[in-house]
């Protein structure tokens, strides 16, 4: 697994950042080198991402094992997930439990959703490759079919122009979306602290989640960014920082 450092280990325990699907470390670039002034920060691309390794499984179970054998070589960790990544961040910690000081989610449950992703992935295979020479040409492909020129901005960062392929594995992460929208049957509970944090505008985390979040994480706190949506990183980068750092910098009870 492709992993990014971000600062020297020192007598804080280590962050480990990750990203959400079609995502990568490097879109958490600037908010990791921020906060690596007061620990260590590991980025990683999760399989299927990034100049990770390709695989034919993209389970929860799957990317909590990877993100175990990272931690296994950096030590015990506090770990932030986002989307995707926050649903695998979560199984880690109810999986290795020994691994993980305290969770930070942002903007995911641990519930199966309704919506799938397949639309987007759908407009990245549209796109003809071999009319691309740089990543305007790929933006305005996609234009044809996604609207948001943020979320185009977003996807073309995971574009080889120079080899004319995407570093996502689109077929394995079409054929593996059930799992993805969805979360494993765990039993028993992770008891560190974890901080649930939303973007006010979105919908993923609602009121009627949290019973089922307070079983399996009987010490979640709430907190939302105002203004923000489920981009919460990428729309309020500073004040997404700042929470992060001000809960990291809470003594753990």
């Amino acid at each position: 697994m492709n992993t990014i450092l971000h600062g020297l280990p020192g007598d804080q325990p280590p962050l480990l950042i990750v990203h959400g699907l079609y995502g990568s470390a490097r879109n958490w670039g600037v908010i990791a080198k921020r906060l690596s002034e007061a620990r260590q920060v590991i980025a990683v691309d999760l399989r299927n991402h990034g100049t990770s390794f390709w695989a034919d499984s993209h389970s929860y179970d799957d990317l909590a094992a990877d993100l175990a054998e990272v931690l296994e070589e950096h030590g015990p960790a506090d770990v932030l997930g986002h989307s995707m990544g926050g649903k695998a961040a979560m199984v880690l910690a109810l999986r290795r439990p020994d691994l993980v000081r305290r969770l930070i989610v942002a903007d995911i449950a641990p519930v199966s959703y309704g919506h799938s992703q397949l639309d987007n992935i759908n407009a990245m295979r549209a796109v003809d490759l071999t009319r691309v020479e740089r990543r305007s040409d790929a933006d305005a492909l996609l234009a044809r079919q996604i609207a948001d020129p943020t979320l185009r901005a977003f996807f073309t960062q995971s574009l080889d122009v120079a080899n004319r392929r995407w570093r996502l594995n689109l077929e394995v992460l079409a054929q593996e979306m059930p799992k993805i929208i969805g979360f494993p049957e765990i039993s028993g509970s992770f008891e560190g602290p974890v901080l649930f944090l939303t973007g006010a505008n979105s919908t993923y985390v609602r009121p009627e989640h949290r019973d089922l979040i307070k079983a399996r994480f009987p010490m979640a706190v709430f907190a939302k960014i105002p203004g923000a949506g489920h981009w919460l990183h990428a729309e309020k980068p500073r004040e997404f920082e700042a929470a992060v750092a001000e809960w990291l910098g809470r003594p753990i009870p």
